[in-house]
């Protein structure tokens, strides 16, 4: 097969039988799992290259002949009625949902050695990012079930996490050291997504390790491959007898994303979207995808990211003289893809098996010279997870759910010096600006809630200015939505800029409680606690700032740029069942 698609390099170097014997039959087993994990198998990764990189040659554009316009999306705004209404039918909706975690990536670029899920989401409880993601997902599962005649007392939401090689032991451990955070081990399932070969050479031939002639080079192929491990995997049928309606893809280190997530599943149920992808508004030009329809001059059309260096040239091209501008709203009517979807299952698991679970791929190569024949280093073919769309047929129903930044986006990716260098106004998408977008967003929430929450003060760690809220955090089963969440808040609340509030327990209700300092709350699954009339005054958390470099903290201060220094607090903790309506003495 190798030889019939002109690998025969591969061999040139191989001497006589009987020496090395050993490394030759290993790099035939490494053949054999290149060829299993590929959909087609390796004989047509080999031939999918060869078409891409003649493109890629000859310059073609993979948009040629399409038109694009705005698709029809739901924009939605927080506390407003439809919101609400969105967020109380997704509720309902949660039990019939599969949660899938794209959680492959180490945290290279973040600057961070350990796998970013193990990072912690925001300092004042310390809470990685896996842990806040299964106690949401439980607070939904909880919530699903109380609320809705239709689901079942066994309903046990599942997940799945897509790892690495890079990844996999390292969430495996997380996972049991931590007794699965909850989640029944059965609840959760791991895919290895396993790396694809490398070419050497725009002929698609595949490139040898430099320093071992009997291995092929390998490098990952892209979060895309979630759904040809899910489609191999078994699963989709599995769920489809246990009533699951509904898959949700999301990424690894979005500490705002389950803020948003009832609403758009509420949606997806009530438009029956086949994919539903939750999207921000984005600036013209900015650097993340926009969704487009794009209709093709023979009649075809799909709804789809696009990358935002492909957007701005693809517009200019088709008649759009400014190219990607904002309309009066401020932004470009182009949403930005911020790579959470939400698709139905019955629809998924028939595409899937039509493609055999293979996604669109592409290639990036960077070429020597001119010629465009040797690359700088090897490539290989890529995938991406929000490109499934991409094969659907025109009848699918395709759409989007636009929700403001501030409730739903802010990822921790770059490091500390990367971001430092991110233009002004532009989010910096580092653990800095991602901790502090918690507790604005927190603090926003209870303002709507009615809350006096004092506003925030600006501050720069890290070399990136950002706002500092008063430090508010919640566990997720004390505000699963903001209805529920709003029922806890009674008489006049408030929280000054100063302040660090922790709210850890399901039946917690503030009754004219005022804070002024540190106060945490926390109660056992089943105690009910009301605070009447409470008021803190303490030094509380003082947050200090502290240098990347300064090795003399922990690397996940130095990422954060500051460190959380506890003066004093006022700690409140039910540790038994029971209802317990608390009045301060004065």
């Amino acid at each position: 097969m190798l030889i019939k698609q002109g690998q025969q390099h591969l061999f040139a170097d191989w001497p006589d039988s009987g020496v090395d014997d050993v490394k030759k039959m290993n790099f035939f087993s490494q053949v054999e799992r290149l060829d299993a994990n590929y959909p087609g198998g390796l004989e047509a990764y080999i031939q999918n290259a060869k078409a891409l990189l003649a493109d890629s040659k000859a310059g073609r554009n993979p948009f040629a002949g399409y038109i694009p316009t705005v698709p029809d999306g739901e924009h939605l705004t927080f506390g407003e009625k439809n919101f609400l209404e969105y967020e109380e039918i997704g509720v309902k909706e949660a039990w019939k949902t599969a949660f899938v975690l794209v959680a492959g990536g180490l945290g290279e670029r973040l600057g961070y050695n350990g796998i970013k899920i193990a990072l912690s989401s925001e300092s004042t409880t310390g809470r990685c990012f896996l842990h806040l993601y299964i106690k949401s997902i439980l607070a939904l599962q909880r919530a699903s079930i109380e609320g809705n005649e239709g689901a079942k007392n066994t309903c046990r939401i599942p997940l799945v996490i897509m790892t690495s090689e890079d990844t996999h032991a390292k969430t495996q451990q997380l996972l049991i050291e931590n007794n699965y955070f909850g989640m029944l081990s059965y609840q959760v399932v791991l895919l290895k997504q396993e790396k694809v070969a490398c070419f050497q050479d725009n002929e698609a031939r595949l490139a040898l390790d430099p320093s071992d002639k009997y291995i092929i080079q390998t490098k990952p192929h892209g979060h895309g491959d979630v759904h040809t491990l899910l489609f191999q995997s078994g699963l989709l049928s599995i769920w489809e007898k246990k009533g699951i309606e509904w898959v949700l893809f999301f990424q690894d280190t979005n500490g705002l994303l389950f803020k948003a997530i009832p609403a758009a599943l509420g949606v997806s149920a009530q438009k029956n979207l086949d994919v539903n992808s939750l999207a921000v508004p984005r600036k013209a030009k900015e650097a993340i995808g926009g969704i487009c329809r794009l209709t093709h001059e023979n009649g075809t059309r799909m709804v789809i990211n696009v990358e935002y260096n492909q957007l701005d040239p693809l517009l200019r091209a088709t008649g759009h003289l400014d190219g990607d501008v904002n309309d009066a709203s401020g932004f470009s009517p182009y949403p930005g893809n911020i790579n959470q979807l939400i698709i139905k299952l019955g629809p998924y698991m028939e595409e899937l098996a039509r493609t055999n679970g293979a996604i669109k791929e592409f290639v990036n190569p960077k070429y020597k010279d001119a010629s465009k024949m040797e690359f700088k280093s090897s490539t290989r073919l890529e995938c991406m997870m929000q490109d499934y769309p991409r094969t659907l047929g025109a009848s699918a129903n395709v759409g989007f759910t636009v929700m403001d930044a501030w409730l739903a986006y802010s990822p921790v990716k770059n490091n500390p010096e990367d971001a430092a260098k991110v233009p002004k106004g532009n989010p910096p998408h580092s653990a800095t600006s991602g901790e502090m977008a918690i507790y604005r967003a927190n603090s926003l929430i209870l303002r709507h809630a009615g809350v006096e929450v004092e506003g925030p003060k600006m501050e720069t760690f890290n070399g990136q200015e950002v706002e500092v809220w008063p430090r508010i955090v919640w566990s997720p089963e004390w505000g699963v939505t903001y209805s529920t969440l709003k029922s806890k808040l009674l008489g006049t609340c408030s929280v000054s800029q100063k302040s660090t509030l922790v709210l850890d327990g399901k039946d917690i209700v503030l009754d004219d409680v005022n804070v002024n300092g540190t106060l945490v709350v926390s109660a056992v699954e089943d105690a009910k606690v009301k605070l009447h009339s409470w008021r803190v005054e303490n030094s509380g958390w003082v947050i200090e700032s502290v240098n990347h470099k300064d090795t003399n903290f922990p690397e996940e201060v130095r990422l954060r740029g500051f460190t959380i220094k506890r003066l004093d607090q006022e700690v409140i903790n039910i540790e038994e069942a029971g209802n317990f309506e608390l009045r301060q003495k004065l």
